[in-house]
């Protein structure tokens, strides 16, 4: 039977250390304690992608609490755990916990390469020169099944015109690189929706899996959770390549109400804020 990576995809669980509800009504840890009960129901589980945003304040013990979570389950089915910087982690205190904000690791024969796309003091996201040349170098020794890729803004485009100012800057480079080296897979997180984005050599698969989800408009957002299961299968050529994405919400009372609403104006000063501007 061909080698096979199986994931469970987790993303934006915004956990604070001393316990606050998110946005005074989302308990973020209880949040992911259910979607790891759920996901207890998985027949198997290489590895566990946290896509960034994974603290709200910052703190060392908002990492702990997530590495006292992820890292025992993951051990118990032989998982690794593969942790992305996002635009709310502090650089800092992440590497105090969790260790290097890029780094490569390997599950069953595929390697999983994490990768910071974050912009200090800034929403937006960008891969300078530096981390792409070094990307390019990891990449020109094929891994034995190809690799997956960890980071927090996806690649592609964006799904409002708010998460256009904060969206990857000039993603094509990375994309080039990706696709010159053997990358099956790009799981980010970021946009709080359940996407998935195919095309060649490069598969880009976003979910926003911690207490909410857009729902489409462009300043509004809902309570919920709920994480991917995501597959792949070695194999060559490339359309002998199968891949899966399964996108599961983990209901609970009070799932569906509004986290917030915010106006025109509200809008303008995030992206204001810690939007992009052209500059640079």
């Amino acid at each position: 039977m061909a080698a096979r990576l199986r994931i469970l995809h987790l993303s934006d669980t915004h956990l604070c250390g001393d316990g606050r509800l998110h946005y005074g009504m989302v308990d973020t840890l209880a949040a992911l304690d259910r979607v790891l009960a759920h996901a207890s129901s998985l027949d198997a589980v290489d590895m566990v992608a946290a896509s960034g945003d994974l603290s709200d304040d910052g703190s060392p013990a908002s990492y702990r609490l997530l590495q006292e979570r992820l890292e025992p389950w993951a051990a118990e089915r032989g998982a690794v755990v593969a942790y992305a910087m996002g635009n709310h982690d502090l650089p800092d205190a992440f590497e105090s916990v969790l260790g290097p904000r890029e780094r490569a690791l390997d599950a069953n024969g595929f390697r999983i390469l994490t990768v910071d796309t974050t912009v200090p003091c800034a929403g937006y996201g960008r891969v300078d020169t530096a981390q792409l040349d070094r990307l390019s170098e990891a990449l020109a020794e094929p891994s034995e099944h190809g690799t997956a890729i960890v980071l927090h803004h996806p690649p592609a485009p964006p799904t409002t015109r708010l998460f256009d100012t904060l969206r990857l800057v000039d993603p094509e480079p990375l994309l080039e690189v990706c696709s010159a080296g053997d990358v099956r897979l790009i799981l980010a997180g970021h946009y709080h929706h359940a996407l998935v984005t195919a095309g060649g050599a490069r598969h880009p698969d976003r979910r926003g899996a911690g207490r909410r989800e857009h729902d489409g408009h462009p300043v509004a957002a809902a309570r919920g959770a709920g994480g991917a299961e995501v597959r792949l299968r070695a194999g060559r050529p490339p359309r002998e390549r199968t891949r899966r994405a399964h996108v599961v919400a983990v209901p609970a009372e009070g799932d569906g109400e509004t986290v917030y609403a915010l106006d025109a104006q509200a809008v303008a000063g995030i992206a204001a804020a810690a939007g992009w501007r052209g500059e640079g």
